[in-house]
């Protein structure tokens, strides 16, 4: 049984296509189109399809669109529009009245919102640009497929417990809004996931977060880690106010107070200006606030299913400073994160889980050990590419221990291999890599990636060494989803990686995930005694991650990088 999930309501639109409970394939439309976060300055194009990641699944399946069984699209406009059948005509504009049934959806949802999704079947089918035409055409002759709207934090959830090791876990979601949640908790067992509560609009520690992130003049739903790292440079010295807002409540309820950030703080920040105290201590007073208030939901969550396992998703869970205060501050034993966390992973929870509800067995068969789930290119095509732009390059015999060297001497390598992440963090397929060594590595990479200076960078570390160099690291953490602190007899060989506070992002290598990037880092530690590298994203300000050889080496060539390890191929500059 074929599954295809889709994402395409809001922002970080996306695709994976599920086989019998496995996933086949996964990726965000981002990566294809070259536009960040799928964000166009043109009516409807939040609301597209994700044509491109579509035909991507299904070409790494070996079929087309006329082959699904059933497609699971992450949001349910019906907990608005009231009962219709899913094939029923519906008249929009629908009256205010209508889109004031549960809230005052004015502000939120405007009907070519929801007419736009209701028609999402027909567009599927007839609505692709016409150089895909491959994967779609067949299937407005011969498709059978079953379409399915999942509910938006039901799908986060799904993404989160599906993908889980755990066979029994609690789930905890927080994102800016979904339908009329912003909120919920859920218990999964086995192929199950009851919904035990949820808050609704517009009480959202989401929106909160992403409403200070505008105030301090940073986009909003796209620059929220910008405010994570700011806040390691502040003090608490607003937190009654937040603590104000928050108003915490029990059984997981909590309201939102009135912000009234000018009031409360002073003038809004405007893009481009300077950064000062204030927005150093507003920012981390928020950022406490959050870590407090999700610390307080999570136990509540605890005390009602007394579970040893948390599972989190939502664009909040990749707030990796948050995660690791629950982790240690929290009851739960373990607490697992969806990669994708962020609204691209709902296409993957969607799928998930329709996938669990269709098939008639009770077993798990899929387990997220690894985020490797895009577009991946083999030597001949990436060789093929390279004669055809005509770049010195050369074969490498040993791709990671020739890397190796070139990192020890303190180069700046982009790194192309295998298949491309899924979710926003590049992982050790698409990255820009470093020694950790040197101090002033962090600014030079935020130089090249044209970042504000305050980012940090965060390391990789072969999973056996990572407790010797980072505090409580005894657990793996392939994701980058949780900050340790730095050992302090290690902190001068991590300088580049050790954040202002003493913490870096960690991300732990295996080298059953990722053969070549294991070999790599375990060269570089033969090299220089580090079992480290800095790892961030392989691209540049404004840019998508890189998807093809073609992105790949244009970011090269248009940056300062020293050079690119690109399958088993090597370009430098000299």
């Amino acid at each position: 049984m074929l599954t295809l999930g889709i994402n395409a309501a809001y922002h970080d639109s996306a695709a994976c296509l599920v086989e019998d409970g496995r996933v086949i394939a996964a990726a965000e439309e981002e990566r294809f189109t070259r536009i960040k976060h799928g964000k166009r300055p043109v009516p409807f194009s939040t609301w597209e399809l994700p044509y491109h990641a579509i035909d991507y699944c299904l070409r790494e399946a070996g079929t087309g669109l006329e082959d699904v069984d059933h497609v699971a699209y992450s949001f349910d406009p019906y907990v608005m529009l009231g009962k219709h059948a899913p094939d029923d005509f519906v008249h929009l504009p629908i009256t205010k009245a209508a889109r004031r049934k549960k809230g005052d959806w004015d502000s939120i949802y405007d009907p070519l919102f929801l007419a736009y999704i209701v028609n999402a079947p027909n567009q599927l089918v007839d609505g692709y640009p016409h150089h895909l035409q491959e994967s779609f055409r067949a299937a407005k002759q011969k498709g059978k497929f079953k379409w399915h709207f999942v509910k938006h934090h039901l799908a986060h959830a799904a993404s989160a417990f599906y993908a889980s090791p755990f066979e029994r876990a609690a789930c905890m979601t927080l994102d800016g809004r979904g339908e009329d949640a912003t909120t919920t908790y859920s218990y999964g067992e086995g192929k199950k996931l009851e919904l035990l509560g949820q808050v609704n609009f517009p009480h959202s520690l989401g929106l909160l977060y992403e409403s200070v992130t505008a105030d301090l003049g940073f986009l909003h739903s796209s620059d929220e880690y910008k405010v994570m790292a700011l806040a390691s440079y502040g003090e608490p010295c607003f937190l009654s106010d937040f603590r104000e807002i928050i108003q915490l409540g029990e059984n997981g309820n909590y309201e939102l107070g009135e912000l009234r950030f000018e009031e409360r703080f002073g003038k809004r920040r405007k893009k481009g200006e300077p950064f000062g105290k204030l927005h150093f201590d507003i920012a981390r007073s928020l950022q406490f606030a959050i870590e407090e208030a999700a610390l307080a939901l999570a136990d509540q969550l605890y005390e009602k299913t007394k579970s040893d396992n948390l599972v989190m998703a939502g664009g909040v869970a990749l707030n990796c400073v948050m995660n690791a205060y629950i982790r240690d501050k929290g009851k739960f034993r373990n607490v697992w994160v969806q990669p994708a966390a962020g609204d691209a992973g709902t296409a993957l929870g969607a799928a998930l889980r329709v996938d669990a509800q269709e098939r008639g067995d009770t077993a798990r068969s899929w387990e997220m050990t690894h985020p490797y789930l895009g577009p991946g290119f083999s030597d001949e095509q990436i060789e093929e590419f390279l004669k055809w732009s005509k770049l010195p390059y050369r074969k490498a015999e040993n791709i990671a221990a020739e890397t190796a060297k070139i990192l020890a001497e303190d180069k700046i390598v982009g790194w192309f291999q295998g298949r491309m992440e899924f979710g926003p963090r590049a992982l050790g397929a698409r990255s820009i890599l470093a020694s950790p060594i040197n101090p002033d590595m962090q600014a030079k990479l935020n130089d090249i990636k044209d970042r504000e200076d305050f980012r940090p960078v965060a390391p990789a570390v072969l999973e056996e060494e990572a407790a010797e160099w980072f505090v409580g690291a005894t657990k793996p953490s392939p994701f980058m989803l949780f900050v340790f602190d730095v050992r302090e007899d290690k902190a001068e060989r991590l300088s580049a990686v050790r954040h202002v506070d003493g913490t870096a992002r960690v991300q732990t290598v295996r080298r059953e995930q990722n053969p070549v990037y294991y070999d790599l880092i375990k060269e570089f530690q033969g090299r220089t005694g580090v079992p480290v590298l800095v790892n961030t994203s392989f691209n540049t300000r404004g840019e998508p991650v890189v998807c093809t050889p073609r992105d790949a080496i244009e970011c090269f060539w248009t940056s300062p990088l020293d050079a690119l390890a690109i399958g088993s191929f090597l370009l430098e500059k000299r």
